[in-house]
């Protein structure tokens, strides 16, 4: 273990969740909800208002946990969810590249298995209680 590995947990969660908050930005205040349900349906999700306010939420709310370092493993396993079914409900079936949402489905994946890291709120929620 080098002096660096503490801060792997805290670059990655700044990487993953800083550009699900952009996605997530995006949606919640330009498009809103009817604007990604419409999206949704439009390429054949079911319950595509659902479906639309757990995208916003994951994208927004989880991107600001991630970040912060708070319940990173679950909002981490809700975003390599979210970008598996964008690689095979969106992307694959039509022909598109896949490069972001690959990289981003590695990047949470890689945030399972770091979980908060020593960087971050919850270490610090944890040691002033």
């Amino acid at each position: 273990m080098n002096a660096l590995t503490p801060y792997a947990a805290f670059f990655m969660r700044l990487a993953v969740g800083l550009v699900f908050l952009q996605h997530g930005w995006y949606k919640f205040h330009h498009m809103g909800v009817a604007g990604v349900a419409g999206m949704l349906h439009g390429i054949g999700f079911p319950f595509a208002t659902i479906f639309a306010v757990i995208l916003i939420a994951v994208e927004t709310i989880g991107a600001i946990c991630v970040v912060i370092g708070f319940y990173t493993r679950f909002w981490a396993a809700c975003m390599a969810i979210e970008m598996l079914v964008a690689i095979l409900a969106v992307q694959l079936p039509k022909g598109n590249g896949f490069e972001v949402e690959g990289l981003l489905f590695a990047g949470a994946v890689t945030l399972i298995a770091l979980g908060d890291g020593p960087l971050s709120i919850a270490v610090k929620l944890k040691h002033s209680s």
